[in-house]
């Protein structure tokens, strides 16, 4: 039989992720508050709900990929909203990169609502999405796991779980720290080669022949080199993870004078008017 999934978010990672699971056979039932959002998905086999409280109920499974409070602030609460409705031990799997706080708030309240609850968040380029080859870093119970492993599979290649319930939202903040650093060094490369005669192409296929190549330095590389800063990951929830590290710094009396420097090139990137780009667009305020 069929499962049956709600999914919540179809922006730039969710439409993808949903779309591949009607084309792994589940019957998803998706929501979202931006009409636009779920223009021609019908044509893809997934059913449009008209309201969170048609995805949510009679579900197996229940997605969501929120990155705005404010979003979740009209999908989760309220008669006709999310938490009303899901039924009663259905398995609720948090995939959205938001606050910490955001994460433990709604892992209480699935608590009270008698419901299962994982945070799942992902980590890749709307690319890898399209493909199903995101990375998922899930925190919660194992078991809770196995119940959507297979499932998840058609999301992710890879399956990793951090611990509790709210480490997987940890985890990503240590990967949006260092993604963060890297392009902005990436960058400051560029910079300094374009100054010193040589092209990006030239600097590219020098980086790629030695220690630092990797996927990340490939795909953002090419992308600054030609002025490319269509939204994969946007620039805002970079910038929205390393306001939290700097937070975790203070508490925890941590020196991490990297995040402090990087943290405000990539205000500058968000008050300069690139918070809606892709996270790479970080390079058009070193090279302006």
């Amino acid at each position: 039989m069929k499962k049956n999934i709600g999914f919540f978010g179809l922006g730039t990672m969710g439409r993808p992720m949903a779309v591949n699971l009607a084309k792994g056979g589940y019957n998803v039932c998706a929501y979202d508050i931006n009409p636009e959002a779920v223009k021609d998905l019908d044509k893809t086999g997934i059913t449009i709900a008209q309201s969170p409280a048609e995805a949510a109920g009679g579900q197996d499974l229940v997605i969501i990929i929120l990155p705005e409070k404010d979003e979740m602030n009209v999908v989760l609460p309220g008669s006709k909203g999310l938490l009303e409705n899901i039924d009663p031990g259905t398995l609720l799997v948090d995939m959205g990169s938001h606050s910490l706080d955001a994460t433990l708030e709604l892992a209480k309240e699935a608590e009270k609502r008698k419901l299962m609850f994982l945070d799942a968040p992902v980590w890749g380029s709307r690319d890898r999405a399209v493909s199903g080859l995101l990375t998922i870093l899930v925190g919660g119970p194992l078991d809770y796991v196995s119940l959507c492993r297979e499932t998840l599979s058609h999301l992710g290649l890879h399956i990793i779980h951090v611990g509790k319930v709210g480490d997987g939202t940890r985890m990503k903040f240590v990967v949006d720290m260092l993604q963060a650093q890297l392009i902005e060094a990436l960058a400051e490369g560029f910079v300094l080669g374009e100054k010193l005669g040589f092209k990006i192409d030239q600097i590219l296929e020098v980086l790629e022949t030695g220690g630092v190549a990797s996927p990340l330095f490939h795909s953002k590389g090419h992308s600054i080199a030609r002025n490319d800063y269509r939204r994969n990951q946007a620039l805002k929830y970079i910038y929205g993870s390393l306001l939290y590290v700097n937070q975790i710094m203070e508490k925890k009396d941590l020196r991490l004078p990297a995040v402090e420097t990087v943290t405000r090139i990539y205000e500058e990137a968000v008050k300069s008017g690139f918070g809606e780009e892709d996270f790479s667009a970080v390079a058009k305020v070193l090279r302006q």
